[in-house]
């Protein structure tokens, strides 16, 4: 995918900034500079000053898609002040209601099932019923530029049964996108409906202590392996600015319940990942191959969960054919040496850089928010 930079559209993300001397407040970014929305709005459109003095976007994402539509039109209008991104601080751009993170990617269950379950590497037989997820921790989601501190945790039985207890030696990156709630919901939500409801996405980190969570899932799901942080990115990107990115999902090889039906529908985005460790581009994995779509994710979740602002719903990890999106896979279980790094899973002091783009409406690119992270001791 060859695609030239896209300088301005009417789509620009939007985030939360702290200027020195100043509170937090909500911006949109140009390039490499802030939009002030609020001081904007309050040249130019007075009575959305109060969706944009506040320290989240949240008064905004719960504003409903009406006002999305109003304000990303009305954005493209202003044109000061803007300040430089280098001089402010980059916030959590809006309150994490609740995070569900899914198991959208066939290639990559495929992947962990061969590496983890050698003897039995079929999926299961719900994975082509239902987008699988699990209910992750919302106080441990935290933004990009955020050092990780290694986690400790179970790794283990020694040899006379006892737990052995220490520092993740297996810690791993998940690069996946996340889909960030506006309007709530009371009861279930349609695929039809489903783009009322999903205001923007992020990028996302889903960091993965494997030793960890190799011992305590089974039998049942991710626990601290998976709990200790995800990171996402400082600008949450409109979903309408992805609308040239709408793809159709790969082929359902099972029939699916009715409320998963989305046959003729093209709620699969054309987004492309880049996975970067310590300034070496490893992989890039490709969204459009996700099994399973975010309105699905919503659809499903929507049907036995209210629905609450600022819910994430997150992919899970993206990996493609040759492009895998988590050191498990790079590494295949730890089993070789990742290219171009000589180490199989993170170290101290590794930063680990994900970046998205995908294509935009008159040619051009959309770039997502990037994510990233330094490993601590």
């Amino acid at each position: 995918m060859v695609l030239e930079p896209l300088s301005t559209t009417l789509f620009d993300p939007y985030g939360v900034f702290a200027a020195p001397g100043r509170a937090p407040r909500v911006g949109v970014r140009r390039g490499g500079q802030v939009l002030d929305l609020a001081a904007a709005c309050a040249q130019h459109a007075p009575e959305w000053v109060g969706l944009f003095d506040q320290p989240s976007l949240d008064s905004f994402l719960a504003a409903g898609p009406e006002v999305w539509a109003q304000v990303h039109a009305g954005v493209a209008e202003m044109d000061a002040p803007l300040l430089d991104l280098d001089g402010v601080e980059l916030l959590l751009p809006f309150t994490v209601a609740d995070y569900v993170d899914f198991y959208s990617s066939e290639v990559h269950a495929r992947d962990v099932s061969k590496i983890l379950r050698p003897e039995r590497p079929t999926l299961p037989p719900a994975w082509h019923q239902l987008p699988i997820g699990y209910h992750g921790r919302a106080g441990t989601v935290v933004v990009s530029g955020t050092e990780i501190a290694r986690p400790r945790g179970i790794l283990g039985l020694d040899a006379d049964g006892r737990a052995v207890v220490g520092p993740s030696e297996r810690l791993d990156l998940e690069a996946e996108l996340g889909f960030v709630v506006g309007t709530p919901s009371s009861g279930p939500v349609g695929l039809a409906d489903a783009a009322e409801h999903v205001f923007g996405v992020v990028v996302v980190n889903d960091w993965s202590a494997r030793d960890v969570q190799a011992f305590e899932t089974v039998p049942l799901g991710p626990m601290l392996g998976k709990a200790f942080a995800t990171s996402v990115s400082a600008w949450v990107t409109p979903l309408a600015a992805l609308d040239a990115a709408r793809v159709s999902p790969p082929a359902r090889v099972h029939p699916v319940a009715e409320h998963l039906d989305d046959a003729g529908r093209r709620d699969g985005l054309d987004v492309t990942l880049r996975v970067h460790l310590n300034g070496e581009l490893l992989a890039e994995p490709p969204a459009a191959g996700l099994y399973w779509t975010w309105a699905q994710q919503l659809a499903h979740l929507s049907g036995g969960a209210r629905m609450r602002t600022g819910d994430l719903l997150a992919s899970g990890t993206v990996s493609g054919d040759g492009a895998p999106g988590s050191l498990l896979e790079l590494s295949w279980g730890g089993s070789r040496a990742v290219a171009g790094t000589g180490q199989h899973y993170l170290r101290d002091g590794d930063e680990v850089v994900i970046t998205a783009i995908a294509p935009a409406a008159g040619g051009g690119r959309v770039e997502l928010g990037e994510v990233r992270g330094r490993i601590t001791a």
